[in-house]
């Protein structure tokens, strides 16, 4: 067998219908991913009262989790079937020209959001120093040296951390099915070893070049739950049973993980507080903690459990009912903005911005903290639309035409 016949030979799956699921795009998971685009916008408004009440404050995981999880099922409907159906090389591409449409979403959000804060200092000069909140002035102090290492990824700001970090897990998708080629299983190991050893070593990737700060979000150690969502919607690994025990298991890890997780309960009672500091190692976010994963987990097996089978218990009823019809259109904005993640996200990062700027200027009321943050859904919601519809190459339709 040729090098060409055996990159056309497809990965040994014990069931037909496992292959079906990366080819069909489930409900659920636009739904997830579009809840998480919501909750990841008012994660990064600047002081929002809102922040205080996602699911971050209650538990180990949080919509990155989310987000990570739900782009690695997508990916498999996205590149799954090309893989599968082209081979090594022409799946590798395709994940290649995403790559490529990842990075330059980087480049262009850094600058967009650069230039933006530079103008508001210009326009505000009596306001806050917007540079100095995203700690932008050693960039500009030295743009020469600074530029090059924004666009080899060795300069990476906080703030714009999450996109290097997810176009890096993209580069490893094609190894990853190069494994899977030989046995699933191998495929599975590597991710599990991978992020193991970051685990015991701190492996990561240079953050700014003046100093010894890593990537905030290591995706070396975050590629696990991306090829965790992976793994199941291409049926390397079988979907968990729906159990009673299991439900009540996932129930119980989520309530004992709340004490040693909200702020209001582990300051008040030092016993928690001093167990995450010694303990951090299993919850720290950048390298993806043991505790993390595991509570994510739980989470996503009870929320999967109670919307049911296909998403069946999201679905509005057959009623024609008023609540039933509100809730059609909401069900539909929501997933929307999930099919739309990366136009989202992007402009989820930037407007979020703008908005604590606004609230810098009517102040932080509860009614403020309502219209502002409503505001933000608003807009969000108009990038899913104008997205799809951009998308959809209206131009070329025969119908509109004169």
């Amino acid at each position: 067998m040729t090098m060409a016949d055996a990159s056309m030979t497809p990965i040994p799956v014990s069931k037909t219908q496992s292959v079906a699921r990366a080819t069909v795009r489930d409900p659920r998971l636009d739904f997830f991913r579009g809840i998480a685009m919501f909750i990841i916008l008012i994660a990064h408004v600047p002081n929002d009262w809102l922040a205080l009440w996602i699911p971050a404050r209650f538990g180990f995981s949080d919509a990155t989790e989310t987000f990570v999880f739900c782009s690695g099922m997508a990916s498999a409907i996205a590149f799954g079937r090309v893989f599968r159906t082209r081979g090594l090389a022409m799946g590798t591409a395709r994940v290649g020209f995403r790559v490529w449409q990842v990075y330059w979403a980087h480049i262009a959000l850094f600058f967009a959001i650069a230039a933006t804060m530079v103008a508001l200092n210009t326009v505000l000069p009596e306001g806050r120093d917007y540079v100095g909140q995203l700690n932008l002035y050693p960039f500009f102090k030295d743009a020469q040296t600074n530029l090059l290492g924004l666009i080899t990824l060795t300069y990476v700001p906080n703030y714009f951390d999450i996109l290097p970090m997810y176009l890096v897990i993209l580069a490893m998708m094609p190894v990853m099915y190069a494994l899977a080629r030989v046995h699933v299983a191998l495929a599975l190991s590597a991710s599990v070893a991978l992020w193991l050893f970051v685990q015991v070593t701190g492996w990561n990737l240079p953050a700014e070049p003046w100093s010894e700060r890593e990537w905030f979000f290591n995706p070396f150690g975050w590629q696990l739950i991306f090829f965790t969502g992976f793994a199941l919607m291409s049926g390397w690994t079988p979907a968990p049973p729906v159990d009673r025990r299991l439900f009540w298991i996932a129930v119980t890890v989520i309530l004992i993980s709340l004490p040693f997780a909200y702020f209001r309960i582990f300051n008040a009672f030092p016993v928690f507080l001093e167990w995450r500091k010694e303990f951090d190692i299993l919850i720290q976010k950048s390298d993806f903690g043991v505790l993390r994963y595991v509570h994510f987990l739980a989470t996503a097996y009870v929320a999967w459990v109670l919307v049911g089978q296909k998403g069946a218990r999201l679905l509005p009823s057959g009623a024609a009912t008023l609540s039933a019809n509100v809730w059609a259109v909401v069900l539909k904005v929501i997933m929307k903005v999930g099919q739309q993640s990366l136009a989202v996200f992007i402009a989820s990062m930037y407007f979020a911005r703008l908005l604590g700027v606004l609230f810098d200027h009517v102040g932080r009321t509860h009614v403020s903290m309502i219209w502002v943050n409503a505001l933000g859904f608003a807009i969000i919601i108009a990038v899913a639309f104008g997205a799809a519809w951009f998308k959809s190459a209206p131009w070329k339709s025969k119908q509109g035409a004169v």
